[in-house]
């Protein structure tokens, strides 16, 4: 399991245990540097996993990203790369890779089939990141095509949910928001400014359906094509905002400042793929964001992350 103390490798490691599974090796990166190649084939040298949920990841939201695009760009393409070629060297039974959504088209057809990988250009904000989990996918399945490895990828939407990065810059659209609107609820503030003008449209996915969806894919799927991960539901971050000010209990005012960049216009997912398999979202948004925001309460430090 790479990537066991994030929120979406957490998440696999609760599922897993849910599931009955407890011969789970993990590492933190004080123990193993994934971006190190000669570690990372000694640690699979060492232990042999039969199985692995690729899903570290160095993430942020549009101003993570911008601020970082080297950095963003060489780590995702160098721990990804090294354990998917030491799986594959140490006879790795099945590899999952965890990708995102945002590898397909900024102006891709909605919602995105798993096909339209690579039919147009990306979204420039987040492309580093994008380019680097492409090449994560890709190797997975040149892999399969050449050596008759069976390692698969999955695509999630936005996610959220226990163990989120709440950061005040680093961090994805919804736990920004609901950190903003509790921190604006405690200081009693009349406004809470947000980016762009809240019309673009937004997918999210909590992350314990993504981890369940994980462990079925592992059990059930094998194929060169990407699945995508998510609800096939969407909503404008404009009602997203005022869904989190809701939650939190903010009774303010929402600002758009316009001035700010809005990112791509449309995120939606086409998960006719993965309910054809047989699997299908359990969380509705607004129960979601309560658990979220009930697991924010219960752990203040993720704030300082």
């Amino acid at each position: 399991m790479a990537g066991h103390r994030g929120m979406v490798g957490s998440a696999i490691i609760r599922e897993l245990h849910r599931q009955g599974y407890d011969n789970i090796i993990t590492r933190t990166h004080a123990e193993l540097d994934l971006i190190n190649q000669q570690a990372v084939n000694d640690f699979f040298e060492a232990e042999k996993p039969e199985y692995v949920f690729l899903a570290a990841a160095k993430v942020g939201g549009i101003a993570a990203n911008a601020g970082a695009l080297a950095d963003f760009m060489y780590d995702n393409m160098m721990l990804e790369m090294n354990v998917i070629h030491a799986a594959w060297r140490n006879g790795c039974r099945k590899l999952q890779f965890l990708g995102s959504s945002c590898i397909y088209p900024r102006m891709a057809p909605q919602p995105m089939p798993e096909s339209c990988l690579l039919t147009s250009e990306l979204e420039k904000t987040n492309e580093a990141y994008a380019l680097a989990k492409i090449s994560g996918l890709k190797y997975c399945e040149f892999l399969n095509r050449q050596y008759g490895t069976d390692f698969i990828s999955v695509m999630p939407t936005n996610l959220y949910g226990p163990n989120d990065n709440y950061h005040p810059t680093h961090s994805h659209v919804l736990p920004a928001l609901i950190r903003r609107f509790h921190e604006a609820k405690e200081q009693g503030a009349e406004e809470v400014v947000c980016w762009g003008d809240g019309s673009p449209l937004r997918e999210f996915l909590y992350v314990d359906d993504l981890a369940n969806l994980c462990v079925f894919l592992m059990k059930n799927y094998s194929g060169n094509e990407t699945v995508n991960a998510g609800t096939g539901k969407e909503i404008t971050i404009r009602e997203l905002a005022e869904l989190v000010a809701e939650t939190v209990g903010y009774r303010g005012r929402i600002v758009w400042d316009t001035t700010k960049p809005n990112g791509t216009p449309r995120k939606l997912l086409d998960v006719s793929k993965a309910t054809a398999l047989g699997w299908r979202y359990r969380t509705e948004l607004p129960d979601g964001i309560r658990l979220a925001y009930a697991d924010f309460l219960e752990n203040p430090m993720r704030a300082e992350r």
